[in-house]
């Protein structure tokens, strides 16, 4: 299946990574205040609320720097091998298909660009976001191994569903994925969380990913 997708500066990585690559803010959702439920919780929060909600480099520590963003670049991806990923269709075969209106993301490099982490917040309905979430997780830890050819490059990817961590939440998912090309590899760890209308995604370096975790979720539910 052939599907036409954004690469970032991670290149493929960062387009199957990107779960979901939703749809731009915009203006008057910047300034609009989140609409509150009959608990008084907001229903969802303003994509500038997310921003607020990101961690930083005085959240990470020293050795850390943002990681500059390039302008997309548009591939022809095709999937090899794994069906449920197929099924999507569109966008969805590469992990990027849902539309959330509210988002923020932050990119950080650490040791000279060896490890990366990678944080993302989402709002919108619990039920939007956990339908959501579970459609993409489900199809790509669906297939064991499988391949994607990027703009001619064909990438090897190995999928393997982890325990759900246990650092709060009300729903969680977890995956480690691996890259091959070129005959080198790339391990990525990503975790979902979802806690009542909000959805942080944690992607990168399976260290650096579980050393920030519980930090990322504190920070991103502190004033829900």
């Amino acid at each position: 299946m052939r599907v036409r997708v954004a690469t970032t500066a991670l290149g493929i990585t960062a387009a199957l990574l990107a779960l979901p690559a939703c749809s731009t803010d915009t203006t008057g959702d910047k300034h609009q205040p989140p609409t509150a439920t009959h608990t008084g919780k907001p229903a969802a929060l303003s994509s500038t609320a997310l921003e607020s909600r990101l961690l930083d480099q005085g959240d990470l520590g020293s050795g850390y720097l943002p990681k500059p963003e390039r302008p997309a670049q548009h591939d022809d991806v095709t999937v090899i091998g794994c069906p449920a990923r197929s099924e999507l269709g569109g966008d969805a075969a590469t992990g990027g298909t849902l539309t959330f209106p509210h988002q923020a993301k932050a990119d950080f490099t650490y040791g000279g660009n060896s490890s990366k982490i990678s944080e993302e917040l989402y709002s919108d309905s619990p039920k939007k976001l956990s339908d959501g979430i579970d459609q993409i997780f489900d199809a790509m830890t669906g297939c064991p191994t499988y391949q994607v050819v990027a703009g001619g490059t064909p990438i090897d990817i190995a999928s393997q569903k982890l325990p759900a961590p246990r650092v709060g939440g009300d729903e969680q998912w977890s995956q480690l994925l691996t890259f091959t090309t070129g005959g080198r590899s790339t391990v990525v760890k990503q975790t979902a969380i979802r806690d009542g209308s909000l959805l942080l995604i944690v992607s990168g370096s399976p260290a650096v990913v579980d050393r920030h975790l519980d930090k990322a979720l504190a920070k991103a539910t502190a004033a829900s």
